[in-house]
């Protein structure tokens, strides 16, 4: 009779642990997604239309365009930096992948001119970073 007892109190023991461990892995309120630790921002959702810059970054025109926007200017530079790397990221994507040599080369002065802007923000984040830490 004991033994029937102490293995009913372990099989629901067992059941409440599993349990517990199942209703951890909510989350995902808005969209799917990502979600990076740390961040309210999912990753390849628009959760905020509002907060959308479009971008272009086929050549260099497109992207000081994109760099250039109302849209883009009037964020905060945490996430201009953000969408300076994310151009960044797929321009370099786009350059490794061309097998057209023209398109190789087109790209090729896109990816140095994002790689330029690129270093600008990284500067400009240490700068105020510094600026920060003397308050």
């Amino acid at each position: 009779m004991s033994n029937d007892f102490i293995l009913e109190k372990y099989i629901k023991e067992a059941l409440l642990i599993e349990s517990k461990k199942k209703k951890k892995k909510k989350d995902p309120k808005v969209g799917t997604g990502k979600k990076p630790k740390g961040s309210g921002r999912r990753l390849y959702t628009d959760e905020n239309p509002k907060d959308t810059v479009s971008v272009k970054f086929r050549t260099v025109t497109d992207i000081r365009d994109t760099l250039s926007k109302k849209s883009f200017k009037s964020k905060p530079h945490a996430r201009q930096s953000q969408i300076i790397n994310l151009i960044h990221q797929r321009v370099r994507a786009a350059y490794k992948n061309a097998k057209d040599p023209k398109v190789k080369a087109r790209l090729k002065k896109a990816y140095d001119y994002a790689k330029k802007r690129k270093e600008v923000s990284k500067r400009k984040t240490k700068r105020m970073n510094k600026s920060k830490s003397k308050k």
